[in-house]
């Protein structure tokens, strides 16, 4: 439920490098957190990945190979009102526009029918110590305790005991976690910001990356990814049945992401 003063958001993106959303922005504030990484202009395709923060779009896989996926490191082309970008097993089309104040992008994905994929809107947020990300229970929860395929599953909020709606300072710590949910909300003092995806027949989730400046382990930094998605797993090598999306005999499969904000007065 979106409650409060409903705020215009405005996105800016980066066609030439990615698609990367670099800027999201509603009542002056700015949602998406950035650093510097000098290897993110220059990367290309087979390149490991260069986080300069942003929301990249991450498909067809999240972890694994290639990393953060193959659409990130590309050049999109601008045709009509969509970005396109083309990739070795698959085609992405995405269309962002304005619609009552949110930000709303749909896109389409082609491949051959049967196409096993992921998709993820990899967003790191600007969020401070005290921000909170509410998602409505019950809703179960694999976490990913670190960068391998194991996991733990259980309820939100709290699973093996840490507490994934809740930030807090630094603790050296670093999870992933995937929640089978459509939508997630941010608090963060009087801001909230609301995503959701859509997408018919479709699994849909949203992954979180709670890094309290545990990760990488040779220069950590701290960085929030709240990540709607199409399928439940980082991963799709070894994922099982209903985890990832599949390519319908259609060739086409179409998902929605909406980003609405608020603020309490």
């Amino acid at each position: 439920m979106v409650t409060g003063t409903r705020l215009p958001v405005r996105v800016v993106t980066d066609p030439d490098h990615g698609g990367r959303w670099t800027s999201l922005t509603a009542g002056g504030r700015e949602w998406l957190w950035h650093r510097d990484e000098p290897r993110r202009p220059l990367a290309g395709p087979g390149d490991p990945f260069a986080d300069a923060g942003g929301l990249e779009e991450c498909v067809p896989t999240v972890r694994g190979l290639p990393d953060h996926g193959d659409a990130w490191s590309r050049p999109w082309l601008r045709d009509g009102e969509e970005d396109v970008v083309q990739c070795p097993d698959f085609r992405l089309t995405r269309r962002l526009r304005a619609e009552s104040g949110a930000a709303v992008a749909d896109y389409t994905l082609t491949a051959e029918p049967g196409y096993r994929f992921l998709w993820a809107a990899h967003a790191l947020l600007d969020l401070s110590p005290a921000a909170r990300i509410a998602i409505d229970t019950p809703a179960k929860t694999r976490l990913h305790p670190d960068e391998g395929a194991h996991r733990v599953t259980g309820d939100w909020p709290r699973v093996q005991g840490i507490p994934l709606d809740r930030l807090g300072p630094d603790d050296g710590t670093a999870v992933g976690a995937i929640v089978l949910t459509p939508v997630a909300a941010v608090h963060d003092g009087p801001d909230t910001l609301h995503l959701s995806v859509e997408a018919t027949g479709q699994p849909v989730a949203v992954a979180l990356w709670r890094n309290l400046g545990g990760f990488p382990c040779h220069a950590p930094y701290r960085s929030i990814g709240v990540e709607p998605m199409l399928g439940r797993v980082f991963d799709r090598t070894g994922a099982d049945d209903g985890d990832t999306a599949v390519v319908p005999p259609s060739g086409e499969v179409t998902w929605r992401l909406t980003v609405t904000a608020t603020r309490r007065p």
